[in-house]
């Protein structure tokens, strides 16, 4: 099964050359965005011509959601119109898509948590670029799966868990952590599996997913356990708070429901404290 990965020197692209060891039936061929630009239709299109593929990852994306408030045409550029060339090559070639997508296309307004058919309504630049990157796909295609996910991290890139870390090394560290966001954090690498998951076992049930790892958290109550697991609580002055300034609106409540993607795919989903813990005795 050849599979096209966009975008392979972010985190999740990282995550699943890492994972892929774990599915030696597929035909992982990785690009990084300067091997391929995905807002050049030119550029996708010929290398779907030439690759005979069965599948393609798109990780790629504008991720910096402070910075999108500023670049806005950006944003869009690589998260929508990007997301459009790459449905497009899909269509033309006849490949399935799995697209990577967020938590921020809601308001944060539902008190409980966020099902597939909820109305969207991003706040920020960043959910309504990504939100018109799905927009495009659904009109585009048919055999596609859309995987809102929340709260990113893993050992690779720049994410709040290795700040976090990098904090707990330096001298007299105060650190003021927000309680005013409700949420989930994924390990990158248990969605990386997933998202091979549904390659290997050749999943049809196409569609809109949410994934993220089990359980709810504050940003400080994830600060928390990282330095917990990590055993630097005593290095660090660890203070909650409820006042977080950014440039970007931020969903207060961001929690994703994954009752679809246990009963639809047969996914069995890691708590985030479990997953926490286990990245950290690995690394």
């Amino acid at each position: 099964m050849k599979t096209l990965v966009t975008g392979a020197n972010g985190q999740l692209g990282q995550c699943l050359k890492k994972q892929s060891a774990k599915f030696p039936e597929l035909k992982l061929q990785f690009f990084s965005s300067a091997e391929l630009d995905i807002t050049n239709s030119e550029k996708v299109n010929e290398i779907f011509k030439d690759g005979n593929y069965e599948w393609c990852i798109n990780c790629a994306a504008y991720t910096n959601v402070e910075k999108a408030e500023i670049e806005k045409e950006k944003a869009f550029l690589v998260n929508a119109k990007g997301a459009k060339n790459i449905a497009e090559a899909c269509s033309s070639n006849g490949v399935k898509l799995i697209h990577i997508s967020t938590d921020y296309v809601f308001d944060g307004e539902k008190p409980s948590a966020y099902v597939e058919e909820d109305k969207v309504n991003p706040i920020n630049v960043y959910g309504a670029s990504k939100l018109k990157g799905e927009e495009y796909i659904q009109q585009t295609l048919a055999e596609y799966f859309i995987l809102r996910t929340s709260w990113l991290y893993s050992e690779f890139g720049h994410n709040f868990f290795n700040t976090m870390l990098r904090k707990a090394n330096e001298e007299n560290c105060v650190l003021k952590i927000t309680t005013e966001q409700k949420g989930t954090p994924t390990n990158a690498n248990d969605l990386a599996e997933g998202v091979l998951q549904i390659i290997s076992k050749e999943k049809t049930a196409y569609g809109i997913y949410h994934f993220s790892n089990e359980g709810q958290a504050t940003w400080y109550d994830f600060a928390k356990s990282i330095f917990t697991n990590a055993t630097h609580l005593d290095k660090v002055e660890l203070i909650a708070s409820n006042e977080y300034k950014t440039q970007a609106k931020r969903p207060s409540n961001s929690i994703l429901s994954k009752k679809k993607m246990k009963n639809d795919l047969g996914f069995k989903i890691p708590t985030w404290q479990e997953s926490l813990a286990e990245l950290q005795k690995s690394i």
